[in-house]
């Protein structure tokens, strides 16, 4: 019996401890330096680097309660989660998630591939940095991976089998509250609200019955559409990036749920980046930007047909053509609403976002008021916002009330 063979929380030398005795290429280092480097809501990371070869590791270890808040009681199985996401996405799109070497049940935890060379995608937005491939890499990876884990593509037990594997109740819980539930209602007094914009959030969000009814059907979707395995939290603090490559990771919130929740996640993401960039008067930033939102969604759809037609089974998908375009414009309509959502909850919510607090106070307050409005109009308009350009003309009606 070693130290490991019951559940603990490592700290930084026991960590080392545990890359010797569990990870091969470590096994002879003598000089191991390990640093936690987790920036994240729910999870212990570490960097355990040889500091004589230059090898290196990351172990990600699962607590009982959330980094963010002890509130929040969580079972470690999130970690068998996650790394079980990550090698069904390898087994399709390798080049776009980090490789992982192990999976540890009784420590909860599991080693991956350093992306040391890699910068957190959200952070290098902040810089207004410009990376020409995320399009193509983003849509990629929804297509390839999140059609071919639909009704369309496996065989019904098969797929309700693999429901079974990925229900994730604890964490689609923090999902319902603090994505679909806060943000217009309040009820834990958790949600953050700057003093100028108190009236405006009661109006927008907290008294706005129209919306809540949409909100409440966008609820109810994410809560009984098993349509697909999704990342769950694929957000811009989820993606690693370079100049030309893309690697997606953190998928401890997969769970089957509608596919438009992970590509909203992504519009909504780059859209508080184009709202700093407006902030910041950064033009050849926000046109870039502006041009990802449109190629992203463009593109995903293209590929979503292409892997459609290369691997569909289900007879109706196999012969009717209507049917695959009024599956893809129903996960358009849906991507637009749950954008929505993102915004919403990311302004008022418990978890915001840099992109947007991080502005100087009074851009700071006029972005929260553009995000919520660009948000509504996401959700209110989803059934109308089909294309990039669709999305991105919501931005452009509304940019001449933040100037």
């Amino acid at each position: 019996m070693t130290l490991f063979s019951t559940y603990f929380l490592m700290d930084t030398e026991e960590i080392k401890s545990y890359v010797k005795e569990n990870i091969s290429f470590m096994r002879d280092a003598t000089q191991l330096e390990a640093t936690e480097i987790g920036d994240g809501n729910l999870n212990y990371v570490f960097r355990v680097k040889d500091m004589d070869s230059g090898k290196s590791v990351i172990i990600k270890q699962a607590g009982h309660t959330a980094r963010i808040s002890e509130d929040f009681k969580l079972s470690t199985d999130r970690i068998r989660i996650e790394t079980r996401a990550l090698q069904l996405a390898a087994e399709r799109t390798p080049e776009l998630v980090p490789e992982i070497y192990l999976f540890d049940e009784v420590m909860s935890c599991c080693a991956m591939e350093d992306l040391g060379d890699f910068t957190i995608m959200r952070a290098a937005l902040m810089e207004h940095r410009i990376f020409p491939h995320f399009a193509e890499h983003i849509s990629t990876y929804m297509a390839e991976n999140l059609l071919p884990s639909t009704d369309v593509v496996m065989e019904h037990k098969v797929k309700k089998a693999t429901v079974k594997n990925f229900i994730n109740p604890e964490l689609c819980e923090i999902s319902e509250d603090l994505v679909f539930t806060e943000p217009y209602f309040n009820q834990n007094n958790r949600n953050i609200v700057q003093s100028e914009n108190a009236q405006f959030v009661q109006e927008q969000l907290y008294d706005n019955k129209p919306l809540h009814l949409e909100v409440a059907k966008l609820k109810y979707l994410f809560l009984t559409k098993a349509q697909s395995l999704l990342h769950g939290d694929l957000h811009t603090g989820s993606i690693f990036i370079t100049e030309n490559e893309t690697k997606v990771i953190d998928p401890e919130f997969a769970f089957y749920g509608p596919i438009g929740y992970d590509v909203g996640n992504v519009i909504a993401n780059l859209s508080f980046s184009w709202v700093n960039g407006q902030a910041q008067q950064q033009d050849e930033f926000t046109r870039w930007i502006e041009d990802t939102i449109r190629d992203t969604i463009d593109l995903f759809g293209a590929k979503f047909k292409e892997v459609w037609k290369r691997e569909a089974l289900e007879l109706f998908a196999v012969k009717s053509d209507a049917f695959m375009d009024f599956y893809l414009q129903d996960i358009l309509s849906d991507s637009a609403g749950m954008a929505g959502l993102e915004m919403n909850r990311r302004i008022v919510g418990l978890a915001q976002v840099k992109d947007i607090t991080e502005l100087e106070h009074t851009k700071h307050v006029q972005a929260e008021k553009l995000c919520i409005q660009i948000a509504n109009r996401f959700i209110l308009e989803r059934d109308t916002l089909q294309t990039g350009e669709d999305f991105v003309r919501v931005l452009h009606d509304l940019k001449e009330d933040f100037s």
